[in-house]
């Protein structure tokens, strides 16, 4: 179904899809929903503890990174899936790509708070 709106239409119903996505992630998958937990937690303490803004937008944007690569890797999961259930080569890689990216981005997550708060 191709989206038609334009203007602020277009916006709002962008804001929709978005916030289905969000749902959808968060109901199917349970390293998001981890995530989403640990967020509650790290952004008061990024507030908290982060002494200048620039420390504040660092703590937090990292965390915010981790949402966002494991939104995408749930997204390259789907997909692959979609394809098929029988195993293939190139489907394994993409998969193990996507994860990769995620414990990417956590390492960054650790690097970025140890760096900060140490």
């Amino acid at each position: 179904m191709k989206n038609e709106a334009t203007g602020l239409k277009r916006i709002f119903t962008a804001y929709e899809f978005s916030m289905k996505g969000l749902k959808s992630c968060y109901q199917s998958e349970a390293a998001f929903r981890q995530e989403v937990w640990l967020t509650v937690i790290l952004i008061p303490l990024a507030l908290i503890l982060g002494e200048s803004a620039i420390e504040k937008f660092a703590l937090i944007a990292v965390v915010f990174l981790v949402l966002i690569v494991e939104i995408l890797n749930s997204a390259i999961e789907s997909v692959v899936d979609r394809i098929g259930d029988e195993y293939h080569v190139l489907s394994g890689a993409a998969k193990d790509m996507g994860s990769a990216a995620v414990w990417l981005s956590l390492m960054l997550l650790v690097i970025t708070w140890l760096i900060i708060l140490i």
